[in-house]
């Protein structure tokens, strides 16, 4: 089952943060973490899952 989510990455430490939601957050962060998906977080190296919210029903 899909769970949407709000999700936050960080590239370090009072870095560049990258906002996001997805159905597959497990999938979601694999992707920022291998630098899978070209865009504004693989440009600036948002890697680090930082927060997340799961929608509520």
């Amino acid at each position: 089952m899909k769970q949407p989510c709000v999700y936050i990455v960080a590239s370090k430490r009072r870095g560049t943060l990258y906002t996001g939601v997805t159905a597959n957050l497990p999938r979601r962060a694999f992707e920022h973490r291998e630098g899978l998906v070209k865009g504004f977080s693989t440009k600036y190296g948002c890697k680090i899952l930082v927060w997340y919210e799961l929608a509520k029903a």
